[in-house]
């Protein structure tokens, strides 16, 4: 097979001696022959190799032997802080390169990581990602604003609830729309809620990989209380799309203040056994404390939220910087630690679930009435009613599921605070009934990147206690 032509003179290869020559083609079929050409494919081991360097293969990924001094400074994570206690440098004739993943969930996920290890001391690491390729973001312009949240709903699966907000208010923002304050209302309880059934599902798998196997049957335990009031409400455990733009999906059932009270009795019960099996067990201490360390500054330069950045003492959370859906009017705390370990990560969370109970009692003490989405019929369907009076109601509830509704021209970033992070969604509009463009900020991409900053200089068995205290969920990182 004829080598591709190159890409400035169009030229090809001359077949080797021997080789079967094709017959003359006339001067139509030549155009034709050179289109074949272009886009034949290239076979191993037919030409020369092509240096893969160039592309995003799993090969062009690898950690190298010898990389530059800018490469190794961020796989040793000495880019901000010069904190890699290497001693003696060694020789690659000391180390080995060794893989960790991807295989879930031993990595949480489908992540891969290479490691460097200079016998049982971990010298470089390089996180790689891409093996889920969701696709969400370009899938996203492909549907219709009011289909948006079913496909995000899906990219951090643990706090579904959370882009779905984040989706929606960024929809909104785009077209001027004012939300009824009991929908507001609904989706900071819903949010809050999502935000304690997460940090229990953090808890009990890193129980898990730390040997605590209770603490993983606890964790899921409190955990169930919690789903079952979202499946009593949504229809559904996981994958709602139950926040929309315009508001939610439906009011909130029968009893749900009742509900809401017997979670929040069970979750802190539930915590303070947590507490009293691992924050003073002699084994999680010594798994934990000084494991994992990043300091404020590399936060800052990595990009690094959520509970990981407020344990290392940065006292910032988008409810409190930015608030949105009228959480300003609720009290609650933002936990601060300064030691920027595992172990202060577990107190932040544990900290945090009691925060988000406090909000969602409050939420329950002071519901507005009235609607739980927005009247405007430019965005929000007529009542299930009216479709069988109206035909101009049915008209306009089939096209709005059909096409949709259309979103002025401009473009919009709006975040909230997930539990893992600053969760945001860029979204385009050129005027029509889908994005143009829909760019998220993952916050669990931002955190596994630091991954070289937590483990290097660390030991081998500290990976899995290190990378479950940054609580990735990859379906946020591979979108």
């Amino acid at each position: 097979m004829s080598k591709p032509p190159d890409s400035v003179t169009g030229d090809t290869e001359a077949p080797p001696p021997g080789a079967e020559q094709a017959p003359p083609e006339s001067p139509g079929d030549q155009g034709k022959a050179k289109r074949r050409v272009v886009h034949d494919l290239w076979l191993s081991g037919t030409e020369a190799p092509v240096d893969t360097g160039r592309f995003t293969d799993e090969g062009a990924q690898e950690m190298l032997l010898e990389e530059e001094a800018a490469v190794l400074a961020g796989q040793r994570g000495t880019l901000v802080v010069d904190d890699y206690a290497a001693g003696v440098e060694p020789s690659t004739e000391q180390t080995q390169i060794v893989n960790m993943g991807p295989q879930h969930p031993a990595t949480h996920g489908v992540l891969r990581l290479q490691v460097e290890l200079d016998g049982e001391t971990i010298r470089r690491v390089k996180p790689i990602i891409g093996y889920l390729h969701t696709g969400m973001e370009r899938t996203g312009e492909t549907l219709t604003f009011m289909q948006g949240p079913t496909n995000v709903t899906r990219m951090d699966y643990l706090s579904p609830f959370h882009n779905e907000l984040a989706f929606s208010l960024a929809v909104e923002r785009l077209l001027g729309l004012e939300i009824p304050p009991r929908a507001q209302a609904i989706r900071v309880l819903m949010t809050e809620l999502n935000r304690v059934a997460s940090h229990l599902l953090w808890a009990a798998t890193t129980g898990l990989d730390l040997g605590a196997l209770s603490m993983m049957i606890y964790g899921w335990r409190e955990r169930e209380a919690v789903l079952a009031f979202f499946e009593k409400t949504t229809g559904l455990r996981m994958n709602h799309n139950y926040i929309r733009p315009g508001g939610v999906a439906a009011d909130l059932p029968d009893g749900w203040e009742e509900d809401v009270a017997a979670i929040e009795e069970t979750v802190l019960a539930g915590l303070a056994d947590y507490e009293g099996l691992l924050m003073e067990n002699p084994i999680f201490i010594e798994r934990t404390h000084g494991v994992g360390v990043i300091t404020p500054e590399e936060c800052l330069a990595y990009g690094v939220t959520g509970p990981l950045a407020r344990a290392s003492g940065i006292d910032f959370d988008l409810r409190k910087a930015f608030p949105y859906s009228g959480i300003e009017q609720y009290e609650f705390d933002v936990p601060t630690t300064e030691h920027g370990d595992v172990y202060d990560r577990f107190i932040v969370r544990f900290e945090e679930i009691r925060q988000s109970l406090r909000i969602a009692r409050q939420v329950a003490e002071t519901m507005p009435l009235g609607d739980y989405r927005s009247e405007d019929r430019k965005v929000t369907p007529p009542p299930r009613a009216r479709l069988d009076q109206s035909m101009e109601a049915l008209i306009h509830h089939f096209k709005i599921f059909t096409e949709g509704f259309k979103v002025p021209a401009g473009e919009v970033y709006e975040a909230v605070e997930s539990p893992r992070g600053e969760l945001g969604m860029y979204l385009v509009s050129s005027g029509g009934a889908k994005p143009w463009r829909l760019h998220v900020r993952g916050p669990s991409f931002a955190n596994v990147q630091a991954l070289p900053v937590m483990l290097t200089g660390s030991l081998i068995a500290d990976t899995i206690s290190a990378l479950a205290s940054v609580d990735p969920v990859m379906g946020d990182v591979d979108r």
